[in-house]
C-alpha cells in the first residue's frame, strides 16, 4: 500500500517533469534562460557537441514510473549535474520521431549519457541515481583533464 501511494504522489508531480519543462539555474522556468532539463523536440546533439554531456531520458510517456523515478533523481541533484556541464533531455512521445530518438533507437524507457565528444558513455533501460551518473563522468577523460585545469595542475 506504501508503494502504491508513494507511486500515486509521483504522477500526481508529473507537470514538473513534463517533457516541455525549462528550469533556471534558480529553479524557475523562462523562455529566455534555458536550464538543466529540457526537451529534446527539435534538438540534435551535434548542437552539444564540446559544450554539454546531454543525458538523454526516453519514455513512451511521462507516466511511465521509471521516468518519474529518473526526473526525481535528477531534480533532488541538479547541483551535481550543473557542475558536469550536464545536459538534461526529455523525450516523452515515440509519435514525434525527434532527431535524437531516431539516432538513439530507444524502446520504452532508456537513459543515455553522451560524452562531449560525442560518444555514448552508457546506456540503460532503468533509471540510475546522480551519484552513479556522476562517477561515471568523473571517469571519462575530458572530465579528468577539467578538473585538473580547475585544480591548477598539469599532470
Amino acid at each position: 500500500m506504501k508503494r502504491l501511494l508513494t507511486t500515486l504522489a509521483l504522477v500526481a508531480a508529473l507537470p514538473a517533469f513534463s517533457a516541455t519543462s525549462v528550469l533556471a539555474a534558480d529553479g524557475a522556468a523562462t523562455e529566455d534562460e534555458p536550464g538543466l532539463i529540457q526537451s529534446a523536440e527539435g534538438r540534435s546533439l551535434e548542437e552539444f557537441r564540446w559544450l554539454k554531456r546531454p543525458l538523454v531520458v526516453f519514455a513512451d510517456n511521462a507516466a511511465d514510473p521509471r521516468y518519474v523515478q529518473q526526473m526525481q533523481f535528477i531534480t533532488d541533484r541538479m547541483d551535481a549535474l550543473e557542475g558536469r556541464d550536464v545536459i538534461v533531455l526529455t523525450d516523452t512521445d515515440p509519435a514525434a520521431d525527434g532527431a535524437i530518438r531516431r539516432e538513439l533507437r530507444p524502446r520504452g524507457f532508456m537513459l543515455v549519457l553522451i560524452a562531449k565528444d560525442g560518444t555514448r558513455v552508457l546506456r540503460k533501460p532503468f533509471p540510475w541515481d546522480v551519484r552513479e551518473l556522476s562517477r561515471s563522468i568523473d571517469k571519462l577523460p575530458a572530465r579528468q583533464q577539467e578538473i585538473r585545469d580547475q585544480q591548477g595542475t598539469t599532470r
